[in-house]
């Protein structure tokens, strides 16, 4: 990064893994990842700790870690052979799960996070077979021939997308499922749920002017009937406030959400991840 802002959508990778790193540390660390400070620099820290609401965010990330680390190791046990990881930024989980060694794992994202990944990541093994393919995902045709090879190549295939669906118009959002979808071995998907309150604040002149070289994009009329629309059925969804009162993090409230919002449990529903089959239910 050229400064401690949010320069482009690349940069929310640094921003992400700098929060790992700092839940690393914690006593009471829920999520461990030993090397996430592997993969940031002195900007990575400050950008985390600039960022508008970045308990909230800090909070959100972790849980948000935790609870695709659990969809990940139950899928596990349905046979799952590959995990294709869509705008993979600094996800770090093909070294720090334990994962069987014959699992396929293929990140995907723009040239310069994987140059940066490989660098730093260079004298660590992974735990199971991984491999990194330089794509831009908004080229349909190459992204499709992409999905293509990766379907003749696998048998029961999940699809993770952490922090990828946002940075997407709802168009751009849409082929990708659609796309997923004409897969019959891409059978899992696992991506966000945000709240309309969520939307509502991201659309607030404070976090478009700093996300304003990153924006979110993706704004639906209904969350879950949008992934409905392509085949996708909602198998389970994970809300961070629930989850994290379950591990005994107690959900801080951003300031934000006011007046009766921190009198109900809407808060706890605020955000989440889902995963979705393409099998029907």
């Amino acid at each position: 990064m050229s400064n401690s802002e949010i320069n482009d959508v690349t940069d929310t990778a640094i921003w992400v893994a700098a929060y790992r790193a700092q839940e690393h540390d914690r006593k009471d660390a829920i999520v461990k990842d030993p090397y996430a400070s592997l993969l940031i620099g002195e900007d990575g820290i400050k950008l985390a700790n600039r960022t508008q609401g970045s308990r909230y965010t800090a909070w959100s990330v972790v849980i948000r870690t935790f609870i695709i680390d659990q969809f990940i190791m139950g899928l596990l046990e349905k046979g799952i052979d590959t995990v294709l990881d869509l705008g993979a930024g600094l996800d770090t989980r093909p070294y720090r799960l334990n994962l069987p060694s014959t699992l396929k794992w293929i990140e995907v994202d723009f040239p310069k996070i994987i140059d940066h990944k490989e660098e730093k990541l260079k004298d660590v093994k992974p735990k199971c077979i991984l491999e990194r393919v330089r794509l831009d995902l908004s080229i349909e045709k190459t992204r499709d021939d992409f999905l293509k090879k990766v379907s003749d190549d696998s048998k029961n295939v999940l699809i993770l997308t952490e922090g990828v669906v946002p940075y997407l118009t709802n168009a751009d959002a849409k082929s990708l499922a659609d796309a997923l979808k004409s897969f019959d071995n891409f059978n899992y998907w696992i991506t966000e749920y945000y709240s309309p309150e969520i939307l509502e604040f991201l659309r607030t002149p404070k976090r478009l002017n700093q996300m304003k070289n990153a924006p979110f994009l993706f704004y639906p009329e209904n969350w879950f009937n949008f992934f409905q629309s392509s085949g996708w059925n909602e198998v389970d969804t994970k809300y961070f406030g629930v989850e994290s009162e379950k591990l005994g993090r107690t959900p801080p409230i951003p300031g934000w959400a006011k007046g009766d919002l921190k009198k109900e449990n809407s808060t706890k529903y605020f955000l989440g991840y889902s995963l979705y089959s393409s099998k029907k239910l």
